[in-house]
């Protein structure tokens, strides 16, 4: 039988332009809050586990070895560093569960960390690519941005204008991101500022304008995770009640763009593996990389049918007061999305919810919610359900 799985602590960098911090420092103010919130000592980690997807942001890679640099305790730590484009931080949480919960180790750290605001923006959009079909799609305009907004240009011509529900989905972002003392933006912008080009918001790709897309962010976040809570913890468990990864398609050209179909199928199962549904839970933190990402996947979770996701944002089921409120924390759009931290951060988030130390992004009576996490366009798709201990 699979042991249960839990996070006993963990840390969290501001999101930002972080010129001054090298990695190891990111590394070591996102980890070290991490280990003495679970009651750890550096000594007490059995394993790193690094997400970092690089790409050429920073010169170093084998940044796992980057560990006894940032904590000299975890000199002779076994450590690994995993890629999984916008899910890296997800793929180094999945190997750290793999080995607490097959009894290898007993106690594992996991930090993700990024560094993206060490090239001019053309060069930023070039290493992001990479996370496309390059044969196909490596010479987009704009970038991943450019992917996106394809996307959102077939979806409009498909089901119609939705820059309504794209503005309103941006607007609910920044909100909830002033609550968040972690976020890399925390400003409301306002439902008309998003919903009208100008000079500061101009279009980037298609019907994406500069407000519908994720910021370049530096940061980590840290976990640590153990098979049972730990007594001496600062901070209540959260357990996972099923975890998900399902793989789709890398070329557009392959599917249907405008339905992300391996998304929703980690939601089906997801779900099913923890035997409760979407009413059940209290909040999700989803993968906003762009506006239109959100709308699909609200879709993808069967908050609504394929064309009709705007209702879900324009009725207010997502946003904060609402029925199922969606990235409470603010999201990519608002906290920022440095690649290889972002996974980690999402769970960091929600883990904060259950626990009922999020502060002023407190949802009462969060006892169950999800994240979901993908690399690329919906091809790596990672999703977590979660529930209070205490």
């Amino acid at each position: 039988m699979t042991k249960a799985a839990h996070i006993v602590g963990w840390g969290h960098t501001p999101f930002g332009k972080h010129d001054a911090l090298d990695l190891e420092q990111l590394f070591r103010d996102a980890a070290l809050p991490a280990i003495a919130s679970a009651g750890l000592a550096p000594a007490d980690i059995d394993g790193v586990f690094v997400g970092h997807f690089n790409g050429g942001f920073v010169r170093q890679d084998f940044s796992g070895a980057l560990a006894a640099l940032a904590v000299p305790q975890l000199r002779h730590v076994p450590a690994v560093r995993l890629e999984n484009a916008c899910a890296t931080g997800s793929a180094a949480i999945w190997a750290a569960l793999d080995a607490v919960q097959s009894g290898r180790l007993k106690r594992a750290l996991v930090v993700g960390l990024e560094k993206m605001n060490t090239l001019p923006s053309a060069q930023i959009g070039e290493v992001l690519l990479r996370c496309s079909y390059v044969k196909e799609e490596g010479d987009t305009p704009g970038g991943f941005a450019g992917v996106f907004g394809q996307i959102a240009g077939a979806y409009f011509e498909r089901f119609g204008d939705q820059s309504d529900a794209l503005a309103a989905i941006s607007a609910k972002n920044h909100a909830n991101g002033v609550r968040n003392p972690l976020a890399h933006m925390r400003r409301d912008l306002g439902f008309d500022f998003c919903r009208n080009a100008s000079d500061k918001n101009p279009f980037v790709a298609g019907p994406l304008k500069r407000s519908d897309c994720s910021l370049v962010s530096d940061g980590a976040a840290a976990l640590v995770i153990s098979a049972e809570p730990l007594a001496g913890a600062q901070v209540p468990a959260v357990r996972w009640r099923s975890r998900t990864q399902v793989n789709e398609y890398l070329p557009l050209s392959r599917r249907d763009p405008t339905r992300l179909e391996g998304a929703a199928l980690a939601w089906q199962r997801g779900l099913a593996d923890a035997g409760v549904g979407l009413d059940d839970l209290r909040f999700v933190e989803t993968h906003d990389c762009f506006t239109i990402a959100e709308l699909l996947e609200y879709e993808a979770m069967g908050l609504a049918p394929q064309g009709q996701g705007a209702r879900v944002i324009l009725d207010g089921v997502s946003r904060f007061d609402g029925k199922l409120p969606v990235n409470p924390s603010g999201g990519l759009k608002s906290r920022g999305h440095p690649i290889g931290a972002t996974g980690v951060s999402q769970h960091v988030m929600a883990a904060m919810q259950l626990s009922g130390t999020a502060g002023d992004m407190q949802l009462g009576d969060a006892r169950l919610g999800a994240v979901f996490n993908m690399g690329g366009a919906a091809v790596a798709n990672y999703l977590s359900i979660l529930e209070a201990t205490a």
